[in-house]
């Protein structure tokens, strides 16, 4: 490949739902540039981007893939991004480093879940263009018109149809092309190739009707551009090249393709208007980030002359080979044996060792320059979303906007010892998928891991298994349900023993009275006279400290109790620290079971996005988990339903959901407060807890 510059470089992301053949129009993009001789299939797990061993399994994509090629004197840089929900992680991280977003679409299907996520990513995460591709045109129950009449009504009337299918359906291979107002007609052995023939009868009349009002639209965008139209009645070819460029630049104009990608049909026109049209790495104006350590905003331009600053997006480990680290650099450039600053760490780095990628096959790099995406092997201490800057000119990115995660699992090693592996895989893991989280949970006793959803976890201790040869158990994480009280109570408790020599003696007494929910643990003490040395107060605080851990009625944390250590008796030469504490534990647990002690759970705010006609399954659903609708709206053709949920009927939403709307839903939660359990309810974990308790776990 010979050098590009910045101003030949475009790189776009491949996103939408999953099932709309992004993977498939990737691989059809490299054939057509010469990448692979022939078409791989997701089926039989010979796809350029797919080739991962977990990828392979599942048949579909799960980490976003780095391809690259020359096309009509430009290169292109594409990012193939997973479609299912799970993952969107890795489709926030290939869309931070693209100048342009390509939203395929199932022509069958249309607009879905994914297509509104992704589309929000371009317009509010990142403020990139995006066209839309409506893909499998060859399908049977394929509509193409459906699907941009949709897309229409979604987005407005800058959603253009730039080709359309003649003859879709089994058997397409007819293409109408807007703006050469041409009938394309491509072979049928997959190669791509097609010839142009002048439209006629009713496509013709079709094609001249909607290159006018592309021409209209075009002009709409430009100032300049609307007064020679409005002066000339039409448009040079400079003109109308020049002005699609800035509106689709500037979101005047979402071009629609019709594509049927694994037959390789209409994606070299794709391919052809990317080229020409798509933005570049130098069409924005400015890189901007802020001064290190302040928010104080500085920039540079897209260009090799300015300081370098580059983006790490997406970090992978490899078997024998170590850390791989892709990047994209937006301003300056890399040479192999620099030395950089990362930036996030304050810690320096060296590039050893540079890379082109298309998919897992990479080629040595000697330099990359601004605007251009690679992969650097071994760095020591970068991770996904650091930047990477001069010493002499830091600037810090701003980073991805990662999702939050929405499940949790506990898991420990079924093998005494493999504890370490585990605790291995799982930083790896994260390092890999920073969606993937995990912590060790002191309160719990578990090991948490949380992710996007049933699929993403699945896969990712599945990845960990057979990677370090260890067996997990995994199981529901614990509920940290509270304990309070209700009432007031007194307590007064005596520790006595002699077993000869020095004994030991304490009593404390003790009243203790509800506190404002959220207000924690309030103790003091109105000790007064000489009963008591003042010197055990801290050990009367320290026993009752150690019973609000432990719990009193079901071996849950204790909150919202006011404590008065008000007097109690001593003795000059049997009580000490230890005596203490153990007396207020005791009376402390008195206390709590003589005033009306009750369980508090955990509620999270839930925000279900669904298509409407799954509205009332999944708010019958939510009724059935003892949930509280708080509200809804709509966005589009979806429904955005907000709830109130405790975290314990939350365990199998993300499933649940998933089979409530043909996988077309999604949810975020978070934590909103604790509140009152249900009697019932609370007795049945008390119960568990007693069981437990009784035999001895």
């Amino acid at each position: 490949m010979k050098d590009y510059s910045t101003k030949n470089i475009i790189n776009i992301a491949l996103t939408g739902h999953a099932t709309t053949g992004k993977t498939t129009l990737a691989e059809a993009m490299a054939c057509n540039a010469g990448i692979v001789h022939k078409m791989g299939s997701i089926d039989t797990g010979t796809t350029v981007s797919d080739y991962r061993e977990y990828e392979i399994e599942n048949q579909h994509s799960i980490s976003l893939t780095l391809l690259n090629f020359e096309w009509q004197e430009k290169k292109i840089n594409v990012l193939d991004s997973p479609g299912y929900l799970d993952f969107h992680g890795e489709v926030k991280s290939a869309m931070r480093v693209a100048d342009l977003t390509g939203v395929t679409i199932s022509a069958t299907d249309g607009i879905d879940i994914g297509t509104e996520l992704c589309c929000g990513y371009a317009e509010k995460d990142y403020g990139i263009p995006k066209l839309f591709i409506i893909n499998m045109t060859d399908k049977e129950q394929a509509n193409y018109d459906t699907a941009l009449s949709a897309l229409q009504d979604r987005y407005g009337r800058t959603v253009f149809p730039l080709t359309l299918p003649v003859n879709q359906g089994v058997g397409f291979n007819q293409i109408a092309d807007v703006l050469r107002k041409k009938i394309l007609t491509f072979k049928t052995d997959g190669s791509g190739y097609f010839s142009e023939d002048v439209a006629e009868g009713d496509w013709n009349e079709r094609l001249e009707g909607l290159h006018n009002e592309l021409i209209e639209l075009i002009a709409e965008s430009d100032e300049n551009l609307m007064e020679i139209f409005f002066d000339n009645g039409e448009l040079s070819e400079d003109e109308l090249r020049n002005g699609l460029h800035h509106a689709l630049t500037s979101d005047g104009l979402i071009p629609v393709f019709c594509t049927a990608a694994e037959s390789n049909v209409g994606v070299k026109r794709l391919m052809d208007f990317i080229s020409k049209y798509a933005p570049c790495a130098n069409d924005f104006e400015k890189v901007v980030g802020t001064k290190p350590g302040s928010d104080e905003e500085i920039s540079y331009t897209p260009s090799v002359d300015d300081p370098l600053s580059a983006m790490v997006f997406k970090t992978i480990s490899e078997e024998h080979i170590g850390e791989m680290s892709f990047f994209r650099v937006y301003s300056g450039k890399v040479n192999v044996g620099d030395d950089l600053q990362n930036v996030s760490r304050n810690q320096s780095e060296r590039m050893r060792q540079v890379y082109f990628m298309n998919g897992k096959n990479r080629k040595d790099a000697s330099q990359l320059i601004a605007g251009d995406i690679g992969a650097a092997l071994k760095l020591k201490n970068t991770h996904t979303g650091d930047t990477l800057s001069n010493s002499k000119n830091p600037i810090q990115l701003q980073g991805i906007p990662f999702p939050t995660p929405n499940t949790n699992k506990a898991v420990s090693p079924k093998t005494r010892g493999d504890e370490e592996k585990i605790a291995t895989g799982l930083s790896i893991l994260h390092e890999e998928d920073p969606t993937f989280l995990y912590r060790v949970d002191p309160e719990l006793k578990q090991t948490i891991i949380s992710g996007q959803g049933e699929l993403h976890l699945s896969i990712s201790l599945k990845r960990i298994t057979k990677r370090f040869n260890v067996e997990l158990a995994i199981e529901v994480p614990k509920v940290p349900y509270r304990e309070t009280i209700t009432s007031n109570s007194n307590a007064k408790y005596r520790h006595k023993k002699q077993s000869g020599g020095s004994g030991q003696f304490a009593e404390v007494w003790m009243r203790i009275e509800p506190n404002e929910r959220g207000s924690g643990i309030d103790f003091g003490n109105s000790l007064v006279g000489q009963n008591v040395d003042r010197g055990f107060v801290p050990s009367v605080e320290k026993g009752v400290n150690q019973i609000c851990e432990q719990g009193v009625i079901a071996g849950c944390q204790v909150v919202d109790v006011k404590i008065d250590f008000y007097d109690g008796k001593m003795h000059p030469v049997d009580s000490n620290d230890m005596a203490f504490q153990i007396a207020s534990r005791h009376a402390f647990s008195d206390a709590i079971k003589n005033a009306k002690p009750k369980l508090l759970e955990p509620i999270y705010k839930i925000r279900v996005k669904v298509p409407d006609e799954f509205t009332g399954d999944v708010m019958g659903d939510i009724a059935s988990r003892r949930g509280k609708p708080q509200g809804m709206d709509s966005e589009g053709t979806y429904q955005i339903i907000n709830a109130e949920l405790p975290l314990a009927c939350l365990h199998d939403y993300s499933t649940a959901l998933k089979a409530m709307s043909s996988g077309r839903g999604m949810f975020t939660q978070e934590f909103s407060h604790y509140q009152d359990m249900p009697p019932n309810e609370a007795q049945k974990v008390i119960s568990i807890w007693e069981t437990a308790r009784a035999a001895g776990e």
